[in-house]
């Protein structure tokens, strides 16, 4: 069965180092991968947006630059000293805006995994994620998403942090995707307990057995952080042990107003640096 991955790009340095990162990760896998490219007419006038439509000038320019970009990304991708026997590539160029055209192509073509970049081509210093990041993480709950920022290494995760207060009850099918990528890469997963409570609740307990039996096909280990913010934790322990990716589960209503947009995203440092894979909370 091949594997279906989506690959949005925006041509800037940022996208095409997701996309590498993306084709390390599945290279031993089947796989479809789809790289698509939004076209849009941000800072264009009113009067432009109300023509614009398929045959006028403005809408096939714009076309035209977004065709040309995806063929000089396959074009770069013959010059990676790749094996490609396994992988099936296919451009998709579309007018609308990004986070929209996305959950489209994860609908169409029944999308198991999205990896793209942390911010596009305008890259600004002062913020760590990008919007279309940010709404992707967030609003595409039908699909994981893996964000790799543009100084993340190169490599492959051999430790995986997921982060945890046990007070969430865990569905396998929920973790799978984690599962997987551990496996793939051959990772530990270190749980990480961020809590300032002396002794776990019944509950606690419990949704902690219930990850060993999650995790019981891949090499876990239990670590316990107090006294600490959650975001200062998760950095603190990603610095002292040069972890290589985050695993979240995103709680609908929660996580991103609570954790992850705020300051996670805005403030820590580990964002620049490790990949962040964004699962889902499927009762949500």
């Amino acid at each position: 069965m091949r594997r279906k991955i989506l690959l949005p790009t925006d041509f800037s340095k940022n996208a095409w180092h997701a996309i590498k990162y993306a084709l390390e990760l599945y290279k031993n896998d089947s796989c479809d991968f789809y790289i698509l490219n939004v076209f849009s007419i941000i800072g264009s006038s009113l009067e432009s947006v109300k023509n614009l439509e398929p045959g006028s000038k403005l809408y096939e320019t714009i076309k035209a630059k977004s065709e040309s970009g995806l063929t000089k990304t396959m074009e770069m991708l013959t010059l990676l000293n790749v094996d490609y026997s396994k992988h099936h590539f296919k451009t998709i160029s579309t007018f609308n805006n990004p986070l929209e055209a996305i959950k489209n192509i994860v609908e169409q073509k029944d999308i198991e995994m999205i990896v793209m970049g942390t911010k596009g081509s305008t890259n600004s210093k002062n913020i760590a994620y990008g919007s279309t990041a940010i709404y992707v993480m967030e609003k595409v709950r039908n699909c994981p998403v893996i964000v790799v920022p543009e100084k993340a290494k190169h490599i492959l995760p051999k430790e995986i942090v997921f982060p945890t207060s046990y007070k969430t009850h865990y569905k396998r099918r929920e973790l799978n995707t984690l599962v997987d990528v551990a496996k793939k890469c051959d990772a530990k997963i270190a749980i990480l307990h961020i809590s300032n409570e002396k002794k776990l609740d019944d509950n606690q307990e419990e949704h902690k057995q219930m990850l060993q039996e999650i995790f019981e096909e891949v090499e876990y280990t239990f670590y316990e952080l107090s006294n600490y913010s959650l975001e200062s934790a998760i950095s603190i322990f990603i610095e002292s042990r040069d972890s290589d990716m985050v695993a979240f589960i995103n709680k609908k209503h929660s996580f991103f107003g609570s954790i992850l947009a705020q300051p996670l995203v805005k403030g820590i440092g580990f964002n620049s640096r490790v990949p962040i894979l964004v699962m889902h909370d499927l009762r949500n």
